[in-house]
């Protein structure tokens, strides 16, 4: 098997997931605070080398009725420019709910956060593991 990436991307940030080498189970990573798209998708392929990801899983914000709107467009072409600088294969996966999801999962982890949380990796985490969920 190989390791998985999830992203959660955002305007401010960008939610980065890693799973484990046998890709059963997502764990937030990191959080990429946005510069510039080049610093953006250099951040996202250093990560990716250095873990020897194989397959990288993208969030699409939809709006809640499935359609695609201003932010899922910004994603997709952000994507798009992504995948000129890897080989490595890039699917979306529908994140409707994720930051709710990832939300309800930081808050009753028990944490006492020092300052308000970043929910981004951890939507990024919730996103990864329903795609791996599906594919096994």
């Amino acid at each position: 098997m190989m390791r998985s990436m999830g992203l959660d991307i955002g305007d401010k940030r960008i939610g980065v997931a890693l799973s484990d080498p046998g890709a059963i189970l997502a764990s937030p990573h990191t959080i990429i605070e946005c510069s510039n798209e080049e610093q953006d998708i250099a951040a996202i392929i250093r990560i990716a080398t250095q873990h020897e990801v194989g397959q990288v899983v993208v969030g699409l914000p939809r709006s809640m009725d499935g359609m695609v709107g201003r932010q899922a467009a910004k994603v997709e072409a952000f994507v798009e420019r992504l995948r000129s600088h890897t080989e490595i294969p890039i699917e979306f996966r529908d994140e409707r709910l994720s930051t709710v999801s990832a939300k309800r999962l930081v808050q009753s982890s028990g944490r006492k956060a020092k300052k308000k949380p970043r929910y981004d990796a951890a939507a990024a985490a919730v996103i990864l593991q329903a795609y791996l969920e599906e594919k096994r």
